[in-house]
């Protein structure tokens, strides 16, 4: 069949045209039907007219077009509708629902009751918990922090201390302190022994008073006399108020040792009738402590002897009886007082007032005095009363040209109780003899 050249542009239109415009909409509009046809009334047009071809295509992709934007604009508010009432959170490692919570503005609570959680559920990473865009809940008032509760102190045991005066120096009660302590009223502290001092009671200030508020209107009062009743005046009896409770006694003071030469713990205990175990406990001590001379310890339970001084060395009966025969010889040689302080102080510090028969190299004696120094046979030296004439020297020095006695030294009476007694010993320790001066005095007071 013979086409005429606008035909054969016309058909050339219908055949690439259409596809091309198809296919453009169809990837950028993101359309998936096929396209609308012309509308009829259009459709009856002369084809050979390429004007009213181009025409028709025109109107055809401008419907489709405005077909999709209205599409496109449903999607839209869908997406953002779906978005506004509900989203998810992937839990990472260290989050908490609380957490997450507060991060989106939520209630912990909402987002538990949202994922079917509870106050002691656990989540992981990796969980999808569902969240909510409601209204964040108001944060709770913060519950008040509870105050601290009191604390207790520790206190060291000095000399003179007692339960009660701690107990009162600390604002709190002698039996709270007791309490405290495992101790009981008849329980012994001393020196360096560790207390607790439990907390004073939390005083609660008194609320104050509120004034009452006057009436808003007053009632007329009635200013009639009114008639007394007769009054009984037979006299009350009163009951006596109550005695006060006896004030406990104060813990009696320590029993303080001082250690001597030739001293061991187990000796020491047997002497005042108590275990080794507990005068170690008392002090601190184990079985391979080692102690020395001029130490002093706690006698746990026992008491020092009526009459003794506090803080002085107390003596045994032994060692008490040989104070009497050196306080006795001074005294029948008219020594002075100081000068009896001196040889007993000294006494102490050689042989802890005792006649040993044994001491350094050849020592013995109540002052370890040296038969190969001139002071006497052994059993001189042995002999009490000997040695302290030895001691004193002077006139009725027993060694005369041989040895001198305190006396013997001129200004003794000034020097220092360490200085004389020095002077007559020559000791290796010449600084060892003062520590005795207060006891030897208290010794002399109570003996002399």
């Amino acid at each position: 069949m013979f086409h005429t050249p606008k035909d054969g542009i016309a058909r050339g239109l219908l055949g690439t045209i259409p596809i091309l415009v198809a296919g453009t909409m169809t990837m950028g509009m993101a359309l998936t039907g096929p396209i609308a046809p012309l509308p009829a009334g259009k459709a009856n047009k002369p084809k050979d007219s390429t004007g009213n071809l181009r025409e028709a295509i025109r109107d055809a992709m401008e419907r489709q077009a405005a077909e999709a934007r209205a599409n496109a604009a449903h999607v839209t508010d869908a997406v953002v509708t779906i978005a506004s009432v509900s989203s998810t959170y992937t839990v990472k490692a260290g989050d908490t629902v609380s957490g997450i919570a507060t991060r989106h503005g939520l209630s912990t609570a909402s987002v538990l009751a949202l994922n079917g959680l509870g106050w002691s559920s656990l989540i992981f990473p990796g969980q999808i918990l569902k969240l909510t865009n409601g209204v964040p809940a108001a944060t709770p008032a913060p519950a008040p922090t509870p105050a601290p509760p009191p604390t207790t102190q520790q206190y060291t045991i000095v000399t003179g201390d007692t339960i009660s005066a701690i107990a009162a120096r600390f604002g709190v009660s002698t039996v709270s302190v007791l309490n405290a302590n495992g101790l009981g009223w008849s329980s012994l502290i001393f020196p360096g022994q560790r207390i607790t001092i439990p907390a004073a009671p939390a005083t609660t200030p008194a609320a104050p008073e509120t004034p009452t508020p006057p009436p808003a209107d007053e009632t007329p009062v009635d200013e009639s006399p009114v008639e007394e009743s007769p009054v009984d005046e037979t006299p009350v009896e009163q009951s006596p108020a109550p005695e006060p409770e006896p004030t406990p006694p104060p813990a009696p003071a320590p029993y303080v040792y001082t250690i001597k030469s030739g001293d061991t713990i187990s000796g020491i205990a047997t002497r005042h009738g108590v275990s080794t175990q507990a005068v170690l406990t008392a002090n601190g001590l184990g079985w391979s402590t080692i102690i020395y001379p001029g130490q002093t310890i706690i006698i746990p339970g026992a008491t020092a002897p009526a009459g003794s001084t506090p803080g002085a060395t107390p003596l045994t009966a032994e060692m008490a009886d040989n104070a009497r025969v050196i306080i006795a010889v001074g005294r029948s040689l008219g020594v002075p007082e100081y000068g009896i302080i001196i040889a007993l102080a000294t006494a102490m510090q050689e042989s802890s007032l005792r006649n040993l028969n044994w001491g350094d190299r050849d020592s013995i004696g109540l002052f370890q005095q040296r038969p190969s120094q001139g002071w006497g046979t052994v059993e001189q030296i042995m002999n009490r009363e000997f040695a302290a004439l030895a001691f004193y020297g002077g006139p009725s020095n027993p060694n005369k040209g041989k040895t001198r006695g305190l006396l013997d030294y001129a200004g003794w009476q000034n020097m220092t109780l360490t200085v004389a007694a020095q002077t007559v010993q020559k000791s290796a320790y010449p600084d060892a003899y003062a520590k005795w001066e207060f006891s030897a005095r208290a010794w002399f007071a109570e003996l002399g």
